[in-house]
């Protein structure tokens, strides 16, 4: 199975993991809660989803009433389709998406990886991110190293564009080391021996512990998210963040 066609096996079992759908719906979701599929058509999507069903993962069931569903069959018109997962295509989802290989690194296959991160493990979550920072990390280093050997022999136009593929990627990699922060710091809060006590014990008392400076400690689970510092978050799915 291709790249393409593995990531949208991935989106699609994801999506219809919340909720039944039919084609359309599937591709308008596809569509906008996925920026990776905004040039996608019906003419990929079907294919997938025959596949899923002859593995098994989805299901068929009418979309509409009985009458209206016979009424567009005395039409000439196609039933509405709605799409729903079966149980093996819930271990299916489950299983791609506990997979942490450079696949899920990748500028395609991240965005969506990112989008389902709110059903992803805390573990598998932050495997991807390093495993995404890295990358960048690594084309960060080539880009400047690129830089640094042919500016001389750029014109101004081409050197400003160099420069903004740079900074995009600068600026991905701050969102991703504040995520990681976040992750770990909600994973020391968990695992911590008197940490969730003890935050209760100090709301009860009204008598929180201050640290060695005097101020008040304001760490605490933001749910994976860093807690925003200004500036805007960029969009995994953006092509000039990568």
């Amino acid at each position: 199975m291709g790249r393409r066609s593995g990531i949208l096996e991935f989106a699609v079992l994801g999506l219809l993991r919340e909720s039944p759908m039919h084609g359309y719906e599937l591709r308008k979701r596809l569509n906008t809660s996925l920026g990776v599929f905004r040039a996608f058509s019906y003419g990929s999507l079907y294919p997938c989803l025959k596949t899923l069903v002859a593995n098994g993962w989805l299901i068929e069931e009418p979309g509409s009433a009985p009458e209206e569903a016979l009424a567009a069959t005395l039409a000439g018109r196609r039933a509405k389709i709605v799409y729903r997962l079966t149980a093996e295509g819930k271990e299916r989802f489950e299983e791609l998406l506990a997979h942490t290989g450079p696949d899920a690194w990748e500028d395609e296959h991240f965005g969506v990886r990112f989008a389902f991160f709110g059903q992803t493990s805390r573990d598998v979550r932050m495997r991807v991110l390093e495993g995404r920072r890295s990358r960048l990390e690594e084309r960060l280093e080539k880009m400047r190293a690129s830089l640094a050997r042919t500016r001389e022999r750029l014109d101004d136009y081409t050197l400003e564009l160099q420069r903004h593929g740079m900074e995009s990627v600068e600026r991905e990699v701050r969102w991703l080391n504040e995520l990681i922060e976040s992750e770990r710091a909600g994973r020391d809060q968990r695992d911590g021996p008197t940490g969730q006590d003890r935050s209760q014990e100090q709301e009860r008392d009204r008598s929180p512990e201050l640290d060695p400076s005097g101020e008040q400690d304001q760490s605490g689970d933001t749910g994976g998210l860093p807690r925003h510092r200004g500036g805007s978050r960029p969009d995994p799915s953006d092509d000039t963040a990568k």
